[in-house]
């Protein structure tokens, strides 16, 4: 996050936060990360993608709505969608820390991204879809304050002809 977004943008790096995957003990680092987005009062902007199966985060289906941050093992979906990141396929890895769908839910304002025609079947789903935890990214139709920003290829299933 701090190589690709934050220090290309015009925000203060003491106010962005991201859980250390590399620590000793994740379990531990995942209470601490949510102890401190408790203590800083909370997340003022969630910036989320979608995946072609409608996870958010690293929050694949069937995560709980109730969430909090935690360790998941990353499907080998997304690790093909995550390789592009890395030199070699291998140095993808294989778990990741995540913000429960909880975590996220309680975010002030949430930015949903998404691009490609490789995401148009869950933007349908997002947008004329019932709330379900087979398809987590569902879970933002119970806030209050999301915005949705999408090329025309993430749309193209639900775009009229014009």
């Amino acid at each position: 996050m701090n190589q690709h977004l934050f220090r290309h943008i015009d925000i203060d790096p003491a106010r962005t936060h991201v859980p250390n995957g590399l620590a000793d003990d994740l379990q531990k680092e995942c209470k601490r990360y949510d102890a401190l987005i408790g203590g800083l009062g909370g997340v003022d902007l969630q910036v989320l993608g979608i995946g072609r199966n409608g996870h958010i985060g690293f929050n694949e289906p069937a995560t709980s709505f109730s969430s909090k941050t935690h360790v998941v093992k990353l499907t080998p979906s997304t690790r093909q969608a995550n390789a592009r990141y890395f030199r070699d396929f291998d140095e993808v890895p294989t778990s990741a820390i995540t913000m429960g769908i909880a975590t996220i839910l309680s975010s002030r304002e949430i930015l949903l991204l998404a691009s490609g025609e490789d995401k148009d079947w869950a933007i349908e789903r997002l947008l004329y879809g019932e709330i379900d935890e087979s398809f987590p990214a569902s879970a933002l139709k119970n806030h209050p304050h999301v915005t949705f920003v999408a090329d025309k290829k993430a749309l193209s299933r639900v775009l009229v002809p014009s």
